[in-house]
């Protein structure tokens, strides 16, 4: 069974947050600098699924963002050099 990169970046975030929270409520020294290197681990296993996650798409730039399409427009530019040359 496949594995969604999707639940390595939750544990990874639920993770770091949890360690911030500890840090600035003064937890033991050990107990935050364990869960720091227990951080960057599931850091760098979470960046390794995520590159190697098979995952494709149709979409391209033209498509901007999904939640907000927007339709390609044509810009018609004008040679403004002939405009200042002709006043």
């Amino acid at each position: 069974m496949k594995t969604s990169p999707f639940l390595y970046i939750a544990i990874t975030t639920l993770l770091l947050i949890t360690i911030t929270i500890m840090s600035a409520m003064d937890f033991p020294f050990g107990w935050v600098f364990y869960l720091t290197v227990l951080g960057q681990i599931f850091l760098v296993i979470m960046v390794y699924k995520v590159l190697t996650d098979d995952y494709t798409t149709n979409k391209t730039f033209e498509h901007f963002y999904e939640d907000r399409p927007i339709e390609p427009i044509e810009v018609k530019a004008e040679n403004e050099f002939e405009k200042i040359k002709l006043r």
